[in-house]
């Protein structure tokens, strides 16, 4: 009985850890801006490469990003990819910038199983970088979603005043 037991305890073990799962992670996509790790070094910094290319997470409420309320456009601190618009940016509390929605085209969904459950994970559509993730728990009056995007990931371009003044 114990033997059964244990067959029986050990074939559930090797069920949760399915080859879609894994297939999935190990999968790499291809983006239109593509750079060797040694290239991705040189150009970004050691927290921008570790957000961005390893797919890490900067300490929430380390980024100015998350306090920015200037108008303009956030985009990829890689690519240059314009990702999302100020005027879709709020204050979630949670120590990261934060976003109702993106500007569609730009940013590549994938699901990342990294913490044990499946999260959408987001990446820029042009280098592939590592933003954040996006959940379920923003503003209901507008899209009900919450893009937690990483500030380190991000690059804000202000809108140029000088062009509506004349």
């Amino acid at each position: 009985m114990k033997k059964i037991l244990l067959f029986a305890f050990a074939g559930l073990l090797f069920s949760c850890n399915s080859s879609a799962q894994k297939k999935e992670t190990q999968e790499k996509e291809t983006f239109p801006i593509t750079k060797t790790e040694a290239e991705w070094k040189e150009q970004l910094t050691e927290k921008q490469y570790y957000v961005l290319r390893k797919a890490g997470t900067e300490r929430p409420f380390s980024s100015p990003l998350n306090k920015n309320y200037e108008k303009g456009v956030y985009h990829c601190a890689a690519c240059d990819t314009p990702l999302f618009k100020s005027e879709h940016k709020f204050d979630s509390g949670t120590g990261w910038p934060s976003f109702d929605r993106e500007i569609e085209g730009n940013i590549a969904f994938s699901t990342d199983y990294n913490i044990g459950y499946a999260r959408t994970e987001e990446h820029c559509a042009t280098c592939g970088g590592h933003l954040g993730h996006v959940f379920n728990d923003g503003p209901r009056e507008t899209t009900g979603k919450r893009h937690c995007i990483n500030g380190v990931a991000l690059k804000f371009v202000p809108e140029d005043t000088s062009e509506k003044n004349d």
